[in-house]
């Protein structure tokens, strides 16, 4: 079963109708509104742009306007692979929200650690030995105890830490501007991603062929599958047309062109 986006739209948003103000509904309007025969009482029938369905409603008892606006009044809500490109760069978007957040976090903390950890030290070491010895013993077993992994953190360098906390923000800026541009679907954000993604899918793999781990693999797949998305889907470096195919696409399925074409009888309409 082929995914409509535009019911998935219109669940979300509800359906985009045209002429619920209009007072008249003239015979040239039957592409988009038509006034029900059988119903003396003013019931019409509107057709949603998005996603086609025909709703019900009563003709308005205050008029608005006199008649249906025409095709150059109203604008065409986005439908087809338009519409399902804005729904996949979101989730992309919102996925690099998430890794925001997470490494904002964790450059913050790393961040604070190079400064206060003098003061930190002898506080942790206490609470570390205690931990230990309320579970009877090493903490990590089969490797080395918590108090040992702690001790190596407060060895560091304390000018690695900062390169480390630098690293980690401006990674959490670049997903942040890659999020943003993906929202609104700039063409930018699509080439940015996918050099970024790629980038990282090595390190990922050897992270996995050393100490495979669901969080590991999962994170794995999402960026494999954003990659083929990104590099088939949209067209990138040129790919089965490049840009200019993926435009004539979009056009394809962009404005009144598109919904003439689920017009029954392909009824043109024309711009009054």
């Amino acid at each position: 079963m082929k995914l409509r986006y535009e019911l998935l739209g219109c669940a979300l948003h509800g359906h985009a109708l045209v002429g619920t103000d209009a007072a008249t509904v003239r015979a040239q309007d039957a592409p988009l509104v038509r006034e029900d025969a059988e119903n003396p009482a003013g019931l019409r029938w509107y057709r949603c742009l998005r996603c086609d369905a025909w709703e019900p409603r009563p003709a308005p008892a205050d008029a608005a306007r006199d008649t249906v606006p025409g095709p150059d009044e109203i604008e065409v809500p986005l439908r087809g692979r338009p519409l399902r490109d804005r729904f996949v760069l979101r989730l992309i978007a919102l996925d690099r929200a998430v890794h925001v957040v997470g490494l904002g976090l964790l450059g913050v903390a790393v961040l604070a650690f190079a400064t206060y950890r003098e003061a930190w030290g002898p506080t942790v070491g206490q609470i570390i030995g205690i931990l230990q010895a309320t579970l009877g013993g090493p903490v990590g077993h089969g490797g080395p105890t918590l108090l040992v992994e702690v001790e190596r953190a407060f060895d560091v360098a304390s000018a690695t830490l900062y390169w480390l906390a630098a690293a980690l923000l401006a990674y959490a800026v670049l997903e942040a501007v890659e999020a943003v541009g993906l929202w609104y679907a700039r063409r930018w954000a699509e080439y940015l991603t996918f050099v970024a993604t790629t980038v990282l899918l090595a390190p990922e793999i050897w992270e996995i062929s050393h100490g495979p781990t669901v969080t590991k693999v999962i994170a794995l797949v999402i960026n494999l599958a954003v990659v083929a998305y990104l590099l088939v889907a949209k067209r990138l470096f040129g790919l089965r047309g490049g840009g200019r195919a993926e435009a004539a696409e979009r056009a394809h399925d962009t404005g009144w062109p598109a919904v003439e074409r689920t017009t029954p009888g392909h009824i043109t309409l024309t711009v009054r």
